[in-house]
C-alpha cells in the first residue's frame, strides 16, 4: 500500500516538474536554460534519493510485519490442529462406544427373534406334518376300505362265474359221457338202427330232435338265469325257450320247428315237376304256418319282446328258405319273426351273452366309478389342504429373506461407518438408527406369527 501511494507521489511530482519546465521554456529565454536544467537535475537527484529512501524504509516495514503474520498464522494453525486431533478422537470414542451399543442391542434382538421364530416355524411344520400324516393316513384307510370292498365284490362275483363255469362243465362232461355210452350203444346197436329220415319221418321225434338241439346250444352259451326252457307264457302256451335279456329287449321267445317232408318232396328223385311245385307251395305253406303259430302264441305285448325267434334245427332248409324263397324271409320279417339255424343262432346267442356281460361290467362299472368319485373328492381336499400349507411355507420363506435383507443393509451401514465413508456426523449416526428402526419395525409386527395364526 505504502509503495503505491510513494510511486503515486513520485508521479505527480515528475509531472509538476514537467509543467514548470515547460513554463520556463516559455518565459525564461535560452540565457537561463542550463542553470534551470541544472537545477531540476539536482531536484531529482535528491527526488531520487528521497524515493529510494523512501523505499527502503517500505520493505523493511513489509518485511517486519509479514514476519509477524507469519507468527500469528503459525500459532493458529497449530492450535488448529491440537482441537482437529482432540476433535478426532472424541469422535472416534463416541462412534465406537455407540457401535458397540447398537450391535449388542442388535445381536441380543435378532437372536431372540430368530429363537422365536425358529421355534413358531418348526412348531408350524411338526403341526403340518402332523395333520398331513394324519389326512393322508386317513385317505389310505378309507382308499384300503374301499378296495377290498370292491375287490370282495369282485371275487363273489368271479367265484360264482367260476362256479357256474365248472359246473357247466361238469354237466358237459356228463353229457359227452352220457354220449359216449350211447355212442357205444349205438355202435353194438348198428344193424338194429333205422336210416334218420325214417327217425325223422315222425314229427314229435323231429320236434324232440329241434329241443335237444336247441337245448344243447342255449346250455352251452348261455348262463344258467338268462334263459329257461318249456316256458309257460301268460296266455297259456309253453315255448320251447325263452331268453331274458336286459331292457329294452326284454324277453324273447325261441320256438322250434322242423319242416322236413316236403322238403323232402322237393328234392326225391323220380318224381315230376308237377309234384315237386306242389311240394315246394306245401312247403312254403308249412313255413309260413310256423311263423304265424309263432307270431300269434310267443309275441304278446308288456310281456315278451316285440319279435320271436324260429329254430330251423336244419342247415340245409335255413339255407333253402334263404337262398330260393326270399319271399317267406320277408314274411316272416313282416311278422316279427326271426328265422334262424344252429349257426345262425350261435350267433344270435353269442350276441346276447354279450350284452349280458356289458349289463354286468355296467353295473361293476358304476360302482367302480362311485369309489373313485369319493376317493377323487378326498384328493381335492388334501390337494387344498397342501397349497394351503405350500402357501403358509412360502409367506415364512420370504419373511426370512426380509428380515435377511434389513439385516444385510445395517452389516453396510457400519462397514462405512469403520471405513468412515459417511458424508458427516449426522448421517453418520443417524442412518444405522433409521435402519434399526426398520428391522425393529419389521420384528415388531412379527409376520410369523401372523403365519402361525392363519394356520391355527
Amino acid at each position: 500500500m505504502l509503495e503505491t501511494i510513494t510511486f503515486i507521489v513520485a508521479l505527480l511530482c515528475l509531472a509538476l516538474l514537467l509543467w514548470l519546465l515547460r513554463q520556463l521554456n516559455h518565459r525564461q529565454d535560452e540565457a537561463i536554460l542550463p542553470a534551470l536544467e541544472e537545477k531540476h537535475r539536482a531536484m531529482l537527484l535528491d527526488l531520487n534519493d528521497g524515493l529510494n529512501k523512501l523505499g527502503d524504509r517500505l520493505n523493511a516495514a513489509s518485511n517486519e510485519s509479514g514476519e509477524r503474520l507469519r507468527a500469528a498464522v503459525a500459532l493458529e494453525l497449530a492450535q488448529t490442529r491440537e482441537a482437529m486431533q482432540a476433535l478426532q478422537l472424541a469422535q472416534t470414542a463416541s462412534l465406537a462406544q455407540t457401535r458397540e451399543t447398537v450391535l449388542e442391542k442388535l445381536h441380543i434382538t435378532l437372536a431372540e427373534q430368530g429363537k422365536a421364530e425358529q421355534e413358531l416355524i418348526q412348531a408350524t411344520m411338526r403341526n403340518a406334518t402332523l395333520q398331513l400324516t394324519a389326512t393322508i393316513e386317513g385317505l389310505s384307510k378309507v382308499v384300503d376300505t374301499r378296495l377290498e370292498e370292491i375287490s370282495g365284490k369282485v371275487t363273489e362275483r368271479l367265484d360264482e362265474g367260476f362256479k357256474k363255469t365248472n359246473d357247466t362243465f361238469v354237466r358237459v362232461m356228463e353229457r359227452l359221457a352220457t354220449i359216449d355210452k350211447a355212442q357205444e350203444k349205438i355202435d353194438g346197436l348198428t344193424s338194429n338202427v333205422v336210416s334218420l329220415q325214417a327217425l325223422l319221418g315222425d314229427k314229435r321225434s323231429r320236434g324232440a330232435f329241434g329241443e335237444v338241439q336247441l337245448e344243447a346250444l342255449v346250455r352251452n352259451v348261455m348262463p344258467n338265469d338268462a334263459y329257461a326252457m318249456q316256458y309257460a307264457l301268460p296266455n297259456g302256451t309253453r315255448v320251447d325257450c325263452a331268453l331274458f335279456l336286459p331292457e329294452p329287449t326284454g324277453m324273447v321267445a325261441v320256438d322250434s320247428k322242423f319242416p322236413l317232408e316236403n322238403y323232402h318232396r322237393m328234392y326225391e328223385i323220380g318224381i315230376s315237376e308237377t309234384d315237386k311245385l306242389s311240394a315246394q307251395r306245401q312247403f312254403k305253406a308249412d313255413i309260413k304256418k310256423h311263423v304265424d303259430d309263432i307270431a300269434s302264441k310267443y309275441i304278446i305285448a308288456d310281456v315278451t319282446s316285440d319279435g320271436a325267434v324260429m329254430f330251423i334245427p336244419a342247415e340245409a332248409v335255413f339255407a333253402e328258405i334263404h337262398a330260393y324263397h326270399p319271399d317267406l324271409v320277408d314274411y316272416a320279417m313282416a311278422k316279427r319273426v326271426w328265422v334262424v339255424s344252429p349257426t345262425t343262432l350261435m350267433a344270435v346267442l353269442n350276441t346276447a351273452r354279450a350284452v349280458l356281460k356289458d349289463v354286468e361290467t355296467r353295473k361293476q362299472v358304476h360302482i367302480i366309478k362311485d369309489e373313485l368319485g369319493k376317493l377323487g373328492k378326498e384328493f381335492g381336499r388334501f390337494d387344498t389342504r397342501m397349497k394351503k400349507l405350500a402357501d403358509h411355507i412360502r409367506q415364512a420363506h420370504e419373511d426370512a429373506q426380509d428380515v435377511q435383507t434389513t439385516s444385510q443393509k445395517i452389516s453396510r451401514r457400519f462397514s462405512q461407518i469403520e471405513r468412515v465413508e459417511l458424508a458427516g456426523e449426522a448421517e453418520t449416526l443417524a442412518l444405522p438408527m433409521d435402519e434399526l428402526d426398520d428391522l425393529t419395525n419389521t420384528l415388531a409386527s412379527n409376520p410369523v406369527a401372523q403365519l402361525g395364526d392363519d394356520h391355527e
